[in-house]
């Protein structure tokens, strides 16, 4: 007779495929609750501490820490000289381990779950029996996922046995579970040390949320996976109202959207294309922080990201609805404002709480290379420690500072080369993604004059992500009627464009932080 080990703490599908693993021919083994379960339901089963010989102990901490139990699951049915040892030691084999683990997940999502709790729920017997028979899947059929147990039982209804095509896959599903397991508690406990934050080897797991249609592009398979531990107002936390699935650019481009958005305390609304704001808007209402936003480039919003922290009524909801837009994302809606967004059929309606919240200081960024992958600390910060330098003759006026400084923001959001040119709460023109600063300081004044004129650039703010290598963009800011610049500094020539400021009579300070976005 074959045996079979079950202990699992989700017992989804547990009677159904015990009893057709008896039909099989198969003796049931198991401990505790499982073991409960088992014989509650009137199925033949043998505890453990039979099977071995040895009780449970240390409230049941040692259930199948055994050689009986190890033993049984790891010697090699085709060796003479394990088959002999094993039945000179009494070892029995065990011929399938059905085993999922104590739920450390659930615990650590508890809001009040203390420290030890979570280690109460570590699972050590588990991991090590799975471990097992992953290793022995030749001989031995593992499963922790009650989602394969149609898959067995198939096979062992037509053959009487699990082919080895499938233990290798429910041995590999075996190593993947146990290594997010474990990567989960080093992450859950990592905080609680003084562990450097990039150690020698970098581990972590996500959960899958959803299957994407595709990725960038049709032809590129796609799937969106979350923390498991995720931060207030973390994208992964927002909920869908209305329209159809979000896709991979989907998911993109509005995490761009929302953490320019979580720069702004005001009423603030964010338009953005592909990962790049494409307009912004700061007022005290949010009605007129969306109309900025709008107005400051009504070309490239179209088909674009909207997010705006604050609560979306039916006034901005009808004018939101005169354009094709993507996404909407806000922290709430009113009914009447939902009633008009959902007559629309392909616009994404999205809530999130606690939209403003910022992401903590140990968040880190994580970008895809061929043949590994670069982490860094998130962009987290605006500005050092000390307030901006005026390195000019010309002060800033308060009007003046309230424009740099919300132009700053925006420029640590836009791809380098970055240029973003705002007034009065409202963006005017961003330069993007260009391989030269001039470029992109030629491209958001163009945009501005044709989206707003260009009468509005007298008296703009202007802001660079990096340092001016030349004084050129001043001669273009100058040009365009700028008369206030912030930058980082740190640049060969920077005398060279202080001394432009200088001439023009335009204010500049340096920052002597840069905000590049590759």
């Amino acid at each position: 007779m074959k045996n079979a080990l079950l202990s699992v703490s989700d017992k989804t599908g547990l009677i159904p495929f015990a009893r057709a693993l008896v039909n099989a021919g198969f003796r049931l083994i198991s401990t505790g609750g499982t073991f409960r379960a088992l014989t509650d339901a009137g199925l033949p089963v043998t505890a453990v501490d039979e099977a071995t010989g040895f009780p449970e102990c240390f409230d049941g901490r040692v259930k199948t820490l055994h050689p009986k139990i190890h033993g049984g699951i790891l010697y090699l049915r085709d060796s003479e000289s394990h088959a002999k040892q094993a039945g000179e030691l009494g070892v029995e084999p065990i011929d399938m381990v059905v085993v999922n683990l104590y739920p450390f997940k659930q615990t650590i999502l508890k809001p009040d779950c203390a420290l030890p709790e979570a280690i109460e729920n570590i699972d050590i017997g588990g991991p090590a029996m799975l471990r097992s028979a992953a290793k022995n899947y030749r001989f031995v059929s593992v499963l922790t996922d009650p989602a394969d147990y149609p898959l067995v039982e198939r096979e062992l209804a037509q053959s009487g046995r699990v082919c080895e095509k499938t233990s290798l896959l429910l041995a590999a599903k075996v190593f993947a579970h146990t290594a997010a397991y474990d990567a989960l508690i080093a992450s859950y406990l990592k905080p609680l040390t003084d562990l450097p934050p990039f150690p020698e080897t970098y581990t972590v797991t996500y959960e899958k949320a959803q299957d994407m249609r595709y990725g960038e592009n049709p032809h590129q398979a796609a799937a969106f996976y979350r923390e498991i531990l995720p931060a207030p107002g973390a994208l992964t936390g927002v909920k869908q109202l209305h329209g159809k699935e979000l896709s991979f650019n989907n998911i993109n481009d509005t995490h761009g959207a929302l953490e320019l958005l979580k720069e702004y305390e005001a009423p603030a609304v964010v338009a953005c294309k592909h990962s790049n704001p494409c307009g912004v808007g700061e007022a005290d209402t949010i009605q007129e922080a969306y109309m900025k936003a709008y107005t400051s480039d009504p070309v490239s919003i179209f088909g674009g990201i909207v997010a705006a922290n604050r609560e979306i009524d039916e006034l901005i909801a009808v004018e939101i609805s005169k354009i094709f837009i993507e996404i909407i994302l806000a922290p709430s809606y009113t009914p009447a404002a939902l009633d008009v967004l959902t007559r629309k059929k392909n616009i994404r309606v999205l809530t999130l709480d606690n939209i403003s919240v910022k992401q903590p200081a140990q968040a880190v960024d994580i970008k895809k290379v061929s043949g590994g992958i670069l982490i860094q600390q998130t962009d987290g910060v605006i500005l050092p420690d000390k307030e901006p330098v005026c390195v000019t003759k010309r002060k800033p006026s308060e009007a003046e500072i309230r424009d740099l400084m919300f132009a700053w923001k925006i420029v640590k959001y836009v791809k380098s080369n970055g240029i973003a040119i705002g007034k009065d709460g409202q963006s005017l023109g961003i330069g993007c993604g260009q391989v030269n600063r001039i470029w992109a300081a030629r491209q958001a004044i163009e945009h501005c004059e044709e989206a707003l004129g260009a009468e509005i650039l007298q008296g703009a703010a202007l802001a660079s992500d990096a340092f001016f290598p030349f004084p050129d963009c001043v001669e273009e800011a100058r040009k365009a009627g700028i008369t206030s610049i912030i930058q980082p500094g740190g640049s060969l020539k920077d005398k060279e464009s202080i001394e432009a400021c200088d001439k023009y009579g335009i204010a500049m300070l340096f920052t002597e932080m840069r905000h590049f976005r590759h």
